[in-house]
């Protein structure tokens, strides 16, 4: 009797050990559970990027003023247009204006995107804007990592630094606005200039 006695009590402190086993491991397998679910909660879903509907390549276009002449070409090496936000991504983009009231302008960078409706041309990397010289006054010329063109108002400004040269005067800043309507630049801060003065004439 003693012996089954041993035994039996033998098998039930096994069961026991196994059963609170199995139940610990349970309970880790529920934790890690819960943890990952928390850690899948708090991962930032990557929204997909819109895709091109249409690209060009090696292209020219001329936007129309209201009065049916033309107000400026822009070209390049490629263009894509996403559908998502009706903007247009350009490769190597020149954009020249084309109202013969005002003093000619050019613009060229690395790459551009053109969005709200072709109202805003966005300019980034090595963007320059040239404007032609006008009364007596020698060309204009802007350097900078990110120009904004609003071709409808023929304005240029920036908010990043950048070198403006016109004949022998050389001035940086940070931050611009170019009115070519009114012919008028400002620089809004940090301003450094150079003036180098022309040899007379003997």
């Amino acid at each position: 009797m003693s012996n089954h006695s041993g035994e039996r009590a033998a098998q039930r402190i096994r069961l026991g050990v196994i059963l609170v086993v199995l139940v610990a491991l349970a309970l880790g397998s529920f934790w890690v559970l819960q943890a990952l679910r928390r850690n899948g909660d708090q991962t930032p879903v990557e929204r997909p990027r819109g895709k091109p509907d249409y690209y060009l390549e090696n292209f020219s276009y001329v936007k129309m003023a209201v009065t049916g002449l033309p107000r400026y070409d822009v070209s390049g090496t490629r263009m894509v247009h996403y559908p998502i936000d009706d903007s247009f991504e350009i490769t190597k983009p020149v954009v020249h204006s084309l109202d013969a009231a005002r003093p000619p302008m050019e613009l060229y960078s690395d790459t551009a995107r053109v969005t709200d409706d072709q109202t805003q041309i966005h300019m980034y990397g090595n963007a320059n804007a040239i404007r032609g010289a006008v009364k007596g006054n020698p060309p204009l010329h802007l350097v900078s990592q990110y120009l904004l063109l609003l071709p409808d108002d023929e304005i240029v400004k920036t908010d990043k630094a950048v070198a403006m040269t016109m004949g022998t005067t050389t001035l940086n800043g940070v931050g611009m606005i170019a009115n070519n309507a009114t012919q008028e630049v400002q620089l809004l801060g940090s301003v450094r200039g150079h003036y180098e003065p022309t040899a007379k004439k003997r």
